[in-house]
């Protein structure tokens, strides 16, 4: 087993999952802002703080996504971030594409950049602690969307990186994102995302990457975010599994879900029913955001000095997702 593997798994086994809390400071900012929290460096970094060092980070968490700014502060306890999050056993993991932006020749697609001295601050952040790295593409779903340039374009993109990644002795997370927006069916989610999951892997063979020493991280298969489908926990696994079994090579080693735009309880349900019906040998685990720790920002924005309190509501989200990545759950366990 390469060293590579060994990290994958280590993030991904035992029910562990990964804790994304790599927003930019605009996206911090705009969190913060809509619980009526001041967005400043320190604000940002006490929430973060508190989250990493809740008990569940040795129980639930096997790695944590951070920004280029968290990973470079220190904690109120002279720990770097990266230290902290190392003393509970998880490993640090760092977003290092630099956005999305407008797609030439598609102006209302995206493009995800960031090669252009990636090598260079993939060492630096080897230095600083991390040994799993983020690069998210995006992708619209329409009548048209996406076209086949974005598909194209941003499968390329992701094996760039993933190259340069491994290079560099870290693993790489491939987070090729089918957006809910929209009013898409559900079969259109499948056939669409099917098609950018299979680009990716091409591309990724091409440009030589051993995919043992990967992470996927995909959208969930799901009607867009204004259609009327209605459809059930169960329809969504089967679908997911589907696209999953048809396109993903049996080399890798495991699944981290996005929870794209999914509440907390849809996040978790929609995952636990995929490991009750999993019948491929992926790990299927959570890579949340939003779904660990909306909550738990609610709460800490009421009194941003409540620590403890704060750990209570966080450490409750990671056991329900960590329950979920076993096929564990029930809606029973929920505080109500």
């Amino acid at each position: 087993m390469t060293e590579l593997h060994k990290i994958a798994l280590q993030i991904l086994s035992n029910g562990k999952g990964i804790l994304a809390a790599d927003e930019s400071t605009a996206t911090m900012t705009k969190r913060l802002e809509s619980v009526n929290v001041h967005s400043d460096e320190n604000n940002r970094l006490l929430f973060r703080q508190t989250l990493f060092s809740s008990s569940s980070m040795s129980k639930y968490i096997g790695g944590v996504i951070l920004y280029d700014e968290t990973i470079r502060q220190l904690t109120s306890n002279g720990k770097t971030i990266p230290e902290l999050i190392k003393s509970s056993g998880s490993l640090v993991g760092i977003k290092v594409d630099t956005g999305a932006k407008i797609l030439a020749g598609s102006k209302d697609e995206k493009i995800t950049e960031g090669l252009d001295g990636l090598r260079e601050r993939l060492n630096d952040y080897y230095e600083l602690g991390a040994r799993f790295t983020k690069w998210r593409g995006v992708y619209l779903i329409s009548d048209k969307y996406p076209s086949k340039l974005s598909i194209s374009s941003n499968a390329h993109a992701l094996a760039r990186y993933a190259a340069l990644v491994q290079e560099s002795r870290m693993v790489p997370i491939i987070e090729p994102e089918v957006l809910m927006d929209g009013n898409h069916t559900v079969k259109d989610c499948l056939i669409k995302t099917s098609e950018v999951i299979s680009k990716c892997y091409e591309e990724l063979e091409l440009n030589k990457v051993d995919l043992k020493g990967t992470i996927l991280k995909p959208n969930m298969i799901l009607p867009g975010k204004k259609s009327s489908e209605k459809i059930s926990n169960e329809e969504i696994a089967e679908l997911t599994l589907e696209c999953l079994k048809n396109n993903v090579p049996s080399s890798v080693p495991g699944i981290a879900f996005l929870s794209g735009g999914q509440t907390e309880i849809e996040a978790t349900a929609n995952l636990n029913q995929i490991n009750i019906k999993n019948n491929t040998g992926f790990i299927m685990t959570y890579s949340y955001g939003r779904a660990l720790q909306q909550s738990a920002l609610k709460f800490w924005s009421k009194d941003i000095n409540n620590v403890v309190g704060t750990q209570t509501i966080f450490d409750h989200r990671a056991k329900m997702c960590s329950l979920a990545a076993k096929g564990k759950w029930s809606k029973s366990f929920e505080i109500s």
